[in-house]
Order: C-alpha cells, then sequence, then structure tokens
C-alpha cells in the first residue's frame, strides 16, 4: 500500500533509516526486549530502537553463544560484531530470559559501544515488593542513564515521553481492532509493517503517521465478506511478514495475536498522575505479561482465551522462535486452555530463515481445512 510507504522503508533497511536519522543529532540505543522502558530513553532525548537479528549468514557470533542459543541473539550478536549496528551509541539489556542474560555479558565484554544497561527487572509480579523493586530497577535505569549518557532526565519529560507513547499504544490497538473487525482493510504484511516500523522509526514523526493511517483505514470500504479463517498468533517475535501472506493464500487471516512484537509491545497505557517512573512500573506489572514474567498459575492461558473470544477467532497458530524456552515452556500450557475450549491450534518452530513457501503453505492449508 503505497500510504504505508515509510513504514515499510524503516523496516526494510533498518540499519540505514537510523543513520539518516542519526545525523540529525540523535543518539541510539538499541534494545532486544518491550520490557525495555523507552519513555525514559525517549525522555533523555534518545532514540530508541527495536533490533532484530540479521538475514546474513551467522559467523562470527558462533565463536561467543552456544548453536542451540535462539537466533535472535545470535543474530543481533553477528550485526554488532560484523560492525552493521556501528550507528548505535549504547545497548539496553532487560533480563527477560537467559539467553538474552548471557547475549548481556557476551556483548559487554566484545564490542566497543559507549553505554550499556543491565535492567534486571522482577519475574514475579504479584507481590507488593515486586512493584517497589521494578520502581527501584526504573529509577536506577534513569540514573545511569543520566550519567553514561551525560543527559538530565526530568520528570516533566518523563510525564511528555509517557503522553507521546500512550497516543503511539492508543493509534496501534486502535489500528489492530479495525483490522480485527475489517481484515481485508489492511494485509498482515502491511499490519507487520506499521508495528515493525514503530519501534524503528522517529517517534515524533509516528505520531503524525499513526492517525493519518487511521483516518486512511476508516475511509476503506468494508468487504462483503471472504470466508477467510480468523487466527490468532502467538510467540515471541515474527519478523517475517511473508507468514501472513501464506496464511492469507491459505484462506486464513490473522486478526490479533500475542507477540511481544504485536498486541503485547502496545498493550496497556501508562498512567499520568503521580511519580511518573513509578507509572512505567504499574504498567509493566499490569499490562498483558509474557512467558518470562508469572503474575499467576492461569494468567497466561486466560488472556489467551479471551483474545479468541474478544476476536471471534477460529484457529491459533503458535509462531514458536527455536530454542526460545520461556516460550517453548509455555506452549503445553497454552494449548490445554485451548483443547480445554475446543479451540483448534497448530505449532509452527522457525529460525531467522522460514522453511519453503509451499512447505508452508501445504501446512497452513491443512490446519484452515481443519477449522
Amino acid at each position: 500500500m503505497e500510504k504505508l510507504n515509510d513504514f515499510y522503508e524503516a523496516v526494510s533497511d533498518t540499519n540505514n533509516y537510523v543513520r539518516n536519522l542519526k545525523t540529525s543529532g540523535k543518539k541510539v540505543l538499541g534494545y532486544l526486549c518491550s520490557y525495555t522502558p523507552e519513555e525514559i530513553i525517549f525522555a533523555a532525548g534518545i532514540h530508541p530502537v527495536r533490533l532484530f537479528g540479521t538475514a546474513g549468514n551467522i559467523t562470527l557470533a558462533d565463536a561467543h553463544l552456544q548453536s542451540y542459543a535462539c537466533s535472535l541473539a545470535r543474530g543481533v550478536l553477528e550485526s554488532a560484531l560484523s560492525g552493521e549496528l556501528d550507528y548505535l551509541d549504547g545497548m539496553v539489556f532487560p533480563h527477560t530470559c537467559d539467553t538474552i542474560q548471557r547475549l548481556s555479558d557476551i556483548w559487554r565484554l566484545n564490542t566497543k559501544f559507549g553505554f550499556f544497561a543491565d535492567v534486571v527487572l522482577p519475574v514475579k509480579l504479584n507481590t507488593e515488593s515486586a512493584k517497589e523493586y521494578m520502581e527501584d530497577i526504573l529509577q536506577k535505569f534513569r540514573s545511569d542513564l543520566e550519567e553514561g549518557m551525560g543527559v538530565t532526565i526530568t520528570d516533566r519529560a518523563l510525564e511528555e515521553s509517557i503522553e507521546k507513547y500512550n497516543r503511539i499504544r492508543g493509534c496501534l490497538k486502535t489500528i489492530y481492532e479495525l483490522h480485527s473487525t475489517e481484515p481485508d482493510i489492511l494485509t498482515g504484511s502491511d499490519l507487520h509493517a506499521i508495528v515493525k516500523g514503530s519501534m524503528i522509526m522517529d517517534r515524533d514523526y509516528l505520531l503524525e503517521r499513526l492517525p493519518e493511517t487511521i483516518e486512511m483505514l476508516k475511509e476503506r470500504k468494508p468487504s462483503t465478506g471472504t470466508g477467510r479463517k480468523r487466527i490468532i498468533m502467538v510467540g515471541s517475535i515474527c519478523d517475517h511478514p511473508d507468514v501472513y501472506t501464506i496464511i492469507e493464500k491459505s484462506g486464513g487471516v490473522v486478526v490479533w495475536d500475542d507477540l511481544c512484537t504485536g498486541s503485547r509491545y502496545f498493550e496497556g497505557l501508562t498512567g499520568t498522575d503521580g511519580n511518573p517512573v513509578k507509572a512505567i512500573a504499574n504498567r509493566y506489572i499490569e499490562r498483558q505479561i509474557c512467558p518470562a514474567k508469572h503474575m499467576s498459575n492461569t494468567a497466561r492461558g486466560d488472556s489467551l482465551i479471551e483474545m479468541v473470544k474478544k476476536n471471534n477467532v477460529q484457529g491459533v497458530i503458535f509462531l514458536l522462535l527455536k530454542f526460545c524456552d520461556p516460550h517453548d515452556f509455555d506452549y503445553p500450557y497454552l494449548k490445554e486452555f485451548l483443547d480445554r475450549e475446543n479451540i483448534p491450534s497448530m505449532l509452527l518452530e522457525i529460525e531467522d530463515q522460514l522453511p519453503s513457501e509451499g512447505q508452508l503453505l501445504t501446512r497452513f492449508e491443512t490446519f484452515i481445512h481443519m477449522l
């Protein structure tokens, strides 16, 4: 879609996009996880950019990481060691899994970026002490960022940053809701470009483009119905827009997701009253959790069933990154919830490269035919 060209440009050549952005004088911090406190980074006048690894061969990283480390960790380290990420001024590592925690140590010892921060957030989120600890860790990150990058982060700057991020998240949720109501107004690859682009693009420019995109979608005429089966995709990251296209060729359509590069990125708004750091901490406590966090024994399963029912979904596709332990352990538990509700599901393991289109088409067609 031509009106989405700027999203596609940011997504298709992220390194070049961010290098051009840096010519305006902005500093850039990379990150890997939706638990990265972007509001604090943005309030410091620094551009946060999510890293997605590399589509090229992985050779340099294999000297530092085991072969059973996920392709995201290996790909990002490869990009750093090869010089592809030379535009970064630093990196932020929230510890959400063992692989990222080890990658953090390897990164610190083998790269020469100016700033480095570990953000060790609590795993168990359903206690009062977790809330206090979350706030303390975020406050420490604020102080580390000020000292390490030579900036001052005022409460006023944080409040303005929170307001902007709330608008971004609200726009992304609206786009998802419009697409769920009328899937034909936007292809899956278009939706992927919008969400991924929102993690890369200049946030002030993004705040101009997202409302324009919403108005464009509202003006599109509803279809008469294609009879495609409504799907939810579940997993960690999806950096493969072709998956959406192949699902659509198979007679399905992804109307919602539970991905950290999807709904988990924008779900939940940050409070605007009181201490801004405490408000950011509260959002991380209250938002839809990922498998690396614990809220209750049924939180993840209950949330998925609610998504299925709310979006009138007929099947669930688990898109799991190979060697992603949190999601691998999460899968049998979530499948039990789906089976109990007689909701069909299928599992697809992927790495940095997808299986052949013919193989995927056959698998998706078979699953969707069963719905």
